[in-house]
């Protein structure tokens, strides 16, 4: 009885770390963008994050956040297959919103437990 319960156990952890080698996984070239210094008039700034799957299964992303109305999102929408790569863009509007900025996207894929989260930041001067 022992010995089948020692068998039924290492069954289930060698079938979870099969599971666990075959999900998607992102890898980001880098999750901050910082604007810099950059001018109200100009109207909108964008930036892409680059990102790899490395993971062993098509990487989908199901839909992508923003922490406020004034940064709008794009991403890749058909599924990324392991080894190629996607983006995601953020486009910041500057308009009526001098002074510094510290915004978050938030991707939400497939792979399991993970949340991403990306930062962009600068500071507007305003119009003279």
């Amino acid at each position: 009885m022992r010995k089948l319960s020692f068998i039924l156990l290492f069954s289930i952890l060698l079938s979870g770390v099969a599971f666990s080698q075959s999900v998607p996984k992102a890898q980001f070239k880098k999750n901050i963008h910082d604007f810099g210094t950059i001018k109200e008039e100009i109207g909108a700034v964008t930036t892409q994050f680059e990102f790899t799957n490395t993971g062993k299964s098509p990487l989908i992303i199901q839909r992508v956040s923003t922490s406020c109305g004034c940064t709008t999102p794009s991403y890749t929408r058909e599924p990324i297959l392991p080894g190629k790569s996607g983006i995601i863009e953020a486009k910041y509007s500057t308009i009526a919103r001098p002074g510094t900025f510290n915004k978050t996207i938030t991707v939400y894929t497939n792979a399991p437990d993970t949340v991403y989260v990306l930062t962009i930041k600068g500071n507007v001067t305003p119009r003279e």
